[in-house]
């Protein structure tokens, strides 16, 4: 299983760590692109492991830390600075906008290989699903997750408590040691403990959606 999170724009501050090293990060065939993105300033800035690096409300419910490596490794996070990387790659903080155009042809073949025939959960915002869109059987194997909050019958969108949710629910699946191989199996792990609603693609190529209702 594959599961795609967004960055967050909260970031830790190292104060001292090796700088950055772009021949030991995950995805080596990004390094040119990582590196024509690099100043100098941020070729000698410290470092932290990408899991203690993000630091936002999804990733404080996630808490990517505390889990074992091997689960931890089933993620792989979105980055604007650095194209994608798994929680264990070391690098600064920054800011950047991402430009997806520009990464879309060189995350695609290492995110499809990263998938391979694997169930992909996608906790992305839109702003990083349009990096990387799943395709062809893929897509038919991946779940998209949206949260809404319902009160007296009428459904919401709140970004906080959606982001809370959205790390709730990837620590959930990654924990839980199953291994759906349809999105229809990987809704039924969630639902155990979360209200969840699928959703059939509207059309094909495209994404399973995942609701999560939370009250």
């Amino acid at each position: 299983m594959l599961i795609l999170l967004p960055p967050s724009e909260g970031k830790a501050q190292p104060a001292k760590g090796k700088p950055i090293d772009l021949a030991k990060l995950s995805f080596p065939s990004l390094t040119a692109e990582r590196s024509s993105h690099l100043d100098a300033v941020l070729r000698a800035a410290p470092t932290l492991p990408a899991s203690r690096l993000y630091t936002g409300v999804l990733y404080a419910a996630l808490d990517l830390p505390s889990l074992p490596a091997a689960v931890a490794n089933r993620f792989v996070i979105i980055s604007a600075q650095f194209g994608a990387v798994r929680p264990k790659d070391r690098i600064p903080s920054y800011k950047r906008v991402i430009e997806a155009a520009r990464w879309r042809p060189l995350l695609e073949p290492e995110l499809e290989r990263a998938a391979g025939k694997g169930v992909i959960l996608d906790c992305r915002s839109a702003t990083y699903v349009a990096a990387w869109r799943p395709a062809g059987d893929q897509a038919a194997r991946t779940g998209h997750v949206n949260v809404v909050h319902e009160r007296a019958g009428k459904r919401t969108v709140v970004s906080h408590f959606a982001k809370h949710t959205r790390g709730e629910v990837a620590r959930f699946v990654a924990e839980s040691g199953e291994k759906p191989r349809t999105v229809q199996e990987l809704a039924t792990v969630i639902s155990r403990q979360f209200v969840c609603e699928v959703t059939e693609p509207p059309r094909a190529g495209a994404p399973w959606q995942l609701t999560i209702v939370t009250r």
